[in-house]
């Protein structure tokens, strides 16, 4: 399983503190000079925000085209402004929010249900032109077991929750999820 180093991790947050912080204060974007190493692979990823217990916004792009440091940055402030379920995030909101990343390791098609993972796989469904992903902390947030992980899966892509099992495509992926500590005021 892909996994960044610790120091790796802490770049990935501060670029994305730093993302949002530069977007909300209407500053230009100012990234890091990464020329090599883990921060240069092309990898799908999701950027959380959490005020306190609650999810602020999350945005993730799992095909991205450009080095995963610049997808971060572009998730972040995707999340913080452009996530549809919230209201854009605030420059007096952004010191009370903490970030969460998920890396998300390649693909793989589901053959057998079976070999799903809760805590592990993350999952994406895909029917008839609409697809839904979960990422695999959120199966071991809410206690579900493997059927209502596929479930909660085929409703977001707007399926009805056993629809996953009539030719619905499957997808599972592992992803590195790490979070900075919550900022205090």
């Amino acid at each position: 399983m892909f996994q960044l180093s610790e120091s790796d991790q802490q770049v990935l947050l501060n670029i994305a503190r730093g993302s949002v912080q530069s977007y909300l204060a209407g500053f230009p974007l100012a990234l890091p000079e990464i020329v090599s190493g883990p921060l240069m692979e092309v990898r799908g990823v999701f950027v959380s925000l959490h005020l306190g217990s609650e999810l602020r916004g999350c945005i993730g792009n799992i095909h991205p085209a450009t080095p995963l440091f610049r997808t971060v940055a572009e998730c972040a402030i995707s999340a913080a402004v452009g996530d549809p379920r919230f209201l854009p995030l605030t420059r007096e909101e952004l010191p009370s929010v903490h970030f969460e990343l998920s890396v998300l390791s390649a693909m793989e098609k589901v053959e057998d249900i079976s070999k799903i993972e809760i805590g592990r796989d993350g999952l994406l469904i895909s029917k008839r032109g609409v697809r839904g992903l979960l990422l695999p902390q959120v199966a071991t947030a809410y206690g579900w077991d493997r059927e209502r992980f596929l479930s909660e899966a085929s409703r977001k892509a707007g399926l009805r929750p056993l629809e996953w099992k009539e030719d619905a495509t499957i997808f599972r992926f592992s992803a590195d999820v790490f979070e900075e500590q919550p900022l205090s005021k």
